[in-house]
């Protein structure tokens, strides 16, 4: 992949460049929605006698096996975009994918959920952090007005406050799932990938399954599956329903429709809208399971959707650049990161 910076804005007129934001937007927060019934799914296969770890390495390597035809299919003709694109992928697949699920699963291991997710979600300030620092982009005042009210609602929605539990393991663990998810928006959203996002999120998947199989063969991931009926919205289901659920829904889908959305939005963005995934985790917890949120909870999520209407506004000004100073200037302001 090329070192060079790339732009989060697309060439064309503004109204142009403002279409496929909002496309953007669409498919971004569709994929949040797919990721977020990933809690309630696989915590009916938990409490079925699944452990994370194996519903994790089920959910990604059936979920390869359904993108493989579309991915080949893809690829048609232009096999060798595997080797010209095969630096992002292994990126994307180790770090983003196996790498940020098995530090999560490690993070709630000595800390809190609540507290594991705040941590992981910094990801959207490294995101935010490495744009500065590797390619001078100075987050906007904004950006950064978003990224404290948005975070500040999350800490609502997750109530850190009352189950707060730290560990130094914990929280380091924390902050590489934080690193996993930065890599997930910063290498869906480069412009310059050169493989569709079918082939990234099938060639992710795969890679990542595949660590995480090394993974369980050293003893850090335990693989222990059950063949019980699981209780899901209130009733008793076969287990095969939320693993086709994660499979299809939770991985598939989402990390298709969120690397295709993180392209036309751009990473920083992206980053924050995922943060709608935590939202949908809820109300999914609240359907199928009949977790009801509390007040605290609905609170924080109209604070996260304020944060992420303040960068959504910053990039927005950003599009409309060029009524004020010409296409050169939106797209100099929109200058995004690359993987080198």
């Amino acid at each position: 992949m090329s070192s060079g910076p790339t732009s989060e804005v697309s060439g064309g007129p503004t109204s142009g460049l403002t279409r496929g934001r909002g496309a953007g937007l669409l498919l971004v927060l569709a994929s949040s929605a797919a990721f977020g019934t990933s809690g309630a799914l696989a915590g009916a296969l938990i409490g079925a006698g699944w452990t994370p770890g194996a519903a994790v390495v089920a959910r990604l390597v059936l979920a390869a096996l359904v993108l493989t035809v579309p991915a080949a299919l893809a690829l048609r003709g232009r096999w060798a975009l595997l080797r010209r694109g095969a630096r992002p992928l292994v990126v994307y697949g180790v770090v983003a994918v196996a790498g940020a699920q098995l530090a999560y699963f490690n993070a709630v291991s000595h800390l809190s959920v609540g507290v594991a997710l705040l941590l992981e979600y910094q990801g959207i300030l490294l995101v935010v952090g490495w744009l500065w620092l590797r390619f001078g982009r100075r987050p906007r005042p904004l950006v950064l007005a978003g990224a404290v009210v948005a975070l500040v609602g999350l800490a609502l929605v997750l109530d850190v406050v009352s189950g707060v539990r730290l560990d130094g393991t914990g929280v380091a663990w924390g902050l590489l799932a934080a690193v996993g998810l930065a890599a997930y928006f910063v290498v869906g959203a480069d412009e310059r990938q050169v493989l569709p996002p079918v082939v990234l999120a099938c060639g992710g998947l795969w890679t990542g399954a595949a660590a995480l199989l090394v993974a369980a063969a050293v003893h850090l991931v335990d693989l222990r599956t059950a063949t019980r009926p699981v209780e899901l919205a209130g009733h008793s289901v076969s287990w095969i329903v939320p693993v086709l659920g994660l499979s299809l829904v939770a991985a598939a889908l989402a990390y298709v429709v969120g690397t295709a959305g993180a392209r036309l939005l751009g990473a920083t963005v992206a980053s924050f809208v995922g943060l709608t995934e935590v939202l949908f985790a809820v109300l999914f917890a609240w359907l199928l399971v009949g977790q009801v949120p509390t007040s605290t909870q609905l609170l924080g999520g109209a604070v996260v959707v304020a944060g992420i209407a303040l960068v959504r506004a910053d990039d927005l000004r950003a599009v409309a650049a060029p009524r004020r100073g010409g296409r050169a200037a939106a797209e100099a302001e929109a200058l995004t990161a690359p993987v080198p």
